[in-house]
C-alpha cells in the first residue's frame, strides 16, 4: 500500500507563524515536531519509508528533506506552479497508475494532528484490503463530528454496506462544504453526519481514471508530463507542462462527479483535527473546554480559553485577565485577537499584497 502526503499549501490563517517561505507545515505547532514529520512518522512501522510519497511546491524540496530525511528524493513530487489541489492530485495519481496502478493509495494532508494513531492505522489498512479486492472504488475516512463546525467539509453517511475485519464501512450519501450555523447543527444532532477530512482510499488507476472521465484538462496535461522515460525528462516536462493546469479544486474537478455507488464511508472517533487555523489548533490540544494553551515564555493570571504562543525568547509575555483571545508572538509580528475573529486575518494577509507589509506574508 501507498501513502501520499499533500504538503504544499501556505496556510495564511495560521500567520504570522504560516508564511510563503516557510508554510504551517513546516513550523513547530505541537511540541517539537511539526505537523509535516507528525503525519509522516504516525505511519510508520506499518508503510515503509519507499511507500510514503510527499507532494508539495518545488520551493519547499529542501524543507521537506530536512525534516523527512529517511523518504527517498524521488518520492518528493515537486510541483512548478501553484495550481490548487486538483492538478496535484491528477499529477501524482497519473504518476503512481504508471507504476503502482493496481495497488491502494491513500491520500493524507500534513497539517492535521490525529490522536488515535493506532485505531488509524488500523483502519488504513483494514480499508487498503478492501480496496485491494473491489478496486474500481474509493473509501473516504471521516470523523465522527465532536461539534457542529462550519469551517469544515461534512459528508451524509448512507446505511451500512460492508465490513472488512474490524472495520465497518457505509455508503456515501453526499458532501455539503462549509454549511452554515443551523444548516452544521442540524448534521451535528443528526448522527447521519461526519466531518470530511480529505482522506481517501483507492488505487491510482481509478483515481486517474476519474480525472480523464471528468476532468480531460488535467488528465491530458498530467499524461504529457509523465510520459517522461526518465527522471530527468520528467522534470523537465514538469516545469514544462505544470503551469498549463487549469486551477481547481479536486473537490470541483472529480469528486463532485462520482457515482455514489462505487464511494464508501468510514465514520469513527481517530482524534482528528485540523490545525489549519489557530482556534482549531487550540480546540486540538485542549484537555478541556476553556483551558488556555500556551507555547513558549508565557505567564498567564486569571485568564481562560485563551492560546497564547511565544517564539521570541528574549521577551516574556505576561497575560492578565485574558478572555477568549489568540496572541502570537513572532520576531517581526505581534498578532492579538478574539478568536472568534480568526477568519479575518486571512483577509488582512490578503491585504498586504503590493503593500510595504508584503514581505510579511
Amino acid at each position: 500500500m501507498k501513502a501520499v502526503i499533500f504538503a504544499g499549501g501556505v496556510g495564511t490563517r495560521l500567520w504570522p507563524l504560516s508564511r510563503k517561505k516557510s508554510p504551517k507545515q513546516f513550523e513547530k505547532v505541537v511540541g517539537n515536531k511539526s505537523t509535516l514529520q507528525l503525519a509522516a512518522e504516525r505511519l510508520l512501522p506499518e508503510f515503509s519509508a519507499e511507500d510514503i510519497f510527499i507532494s508539495t511546491g518545488e520551493q519547499y524540496v529542501n524543507m521537506v528533506q530536512d525534516q523527512l530525511p529517511f523518504i527517498p528524493r524521488e518520492n518528493i513530487i515537486a510541483e512548478p506552479a501553484k495550481r490548487d489541489v486538483g492538478p496535484a492530485v491528477g499529477l501524482i495519481m497519473g504518476y503512481l497508475a504508471q507504476r503502482f496502478p493496481h495497488e491502494p493509495v491513500i491520500i493524507l494532508w500534513s497539517d492535521h494532528l490525529v490522536k488515535k494513531i493506532e485505531l488509524f492505522k488500523k483502519i488504513i489498512m483494514d480499508v487498503g484490503a478492501f480496496v485491494a479486492k473491489k478496486e474500481n472504488c474509493i473509501v473516504f475516512i471521516g470523523q465522527k463530528p465532536r461539534f457542529a463546525s462550519e469551517n469544515l467539509g461534512w459528508i451524509q453517511i448512507g446505511s451500512k454496506a460492508a465490513r472488512t475485519a474490524d472495520t465497518n464501512l457505509s455508503s456515501f450519501a453526499a458532501f455539503k462544504y462549509r454549511p452554515d450555523a443551523k444548516t452544521a447543527e442540524t448534521f451535528f444532532h443528526s448522527k447521519k453526519y461526519c466531518w470530511n477530512l480529505g482522506y481517501f482510499v483507492s488505487t491510482p488507476q481509478y483515481i486517474y481514471s476519474l480525472f480523464k472521465k471528468h476532468s480531460t484538462e488535467i488528465y491530458e496535461t498530467a499524461e504529457k508530463i509523465i510520459a517522461s522515460k526518465s527522471s530527468t525528462e520528467f522534470k523537465k516536462n514538469l516545469k514544462k507542462h505544470y503551469k498549463e493546469m487549469p486551477e481547481v479544486s479536486f473537490d470541483n474537478a472529480v469528486l463532485e462527479k462520482i457515482d455514489t455507488k462505487s464511494a464508501f464511508v468510514v465514520d469513527e472517533d481517530i482524534g482528528w483535527s485540523d490545525v489549519g487555523a489557530w482556534e482549531a489548533l487550540k480546540e486540538a490540544l485542549e484537555h478541556h473546554r476553556g483551558d488556555n494553551i500556551t507555547k513558549g515564555r508565557v505567564l498567564l493570571e486569571n485568564s481562560q480559553d485563551s492560546l497564547v504562543y511565544n517564539y521570541d525568547d528574549k521577551k516574556m509575555i505576561v497575560g492578565v485577565e485574558l478572555d477568549d483571545l489568540l496572541v502570537v508572538n513572532t520576531e517581526d509580528v505581534l498578532l492579538v485577537a478574539r478568536k472568534s475573529a480568526v477568519q479575518q486575518i486571512k483577509k488582512i494577509v490578503e491585504g498586504f499584497q503590493g503593500t510595504e507589509n508584503e514581505k510579511l506574508t
